[in-house]
């Protein structure tokens, strides 16, 4: 389960690469984007080595971590705001990930 959590958040850190890569001058070719596609390669193979161990149903589960992962990401890298409403969505994902998995 901790694989299957690391990789998502490698995929969350991955999109805030290629976010910061798109606002370059060259978007398909700047190191910000070709390490994001890296990033989703490697979280694919973890991905999919974790769906060894993890099921199904919690895997899908846990992939609504990277809901949370990358607003976080945001505000430190990005310097994005987190809204109310943002964190209220938080709370709710964490609140189904607890119910569901009780």
């Amino acid at each position: 389960m901790i694989l299957f959590i690391f990789s998502v958040f490698i995929a969350s850190c991955s999109q805030i690469l290629l976010k910061n890569g798109s606002d370059k001058k060259n978007i398909y070719l700047n190191p910000y984007t070709l390490s994001g596609y890296g990033l989703m390669v490697v979280s694919t193979f973890l991905t999919v080595l974790a769906y060894k161990k993890v099921a199904l149903s919690t895997g899908v589960l846990l992939e609504s971590i990277s809901y949370i992962f990358v607003p976080i990401l945001s505000y430190f890298f990005l310097k994005e705001k987190i809204s109310k409403n943002h964190f209220l969505g938080m709370i709710i994902i964490i609140i189904g990930i607890l119910v569901f998995e009780l």
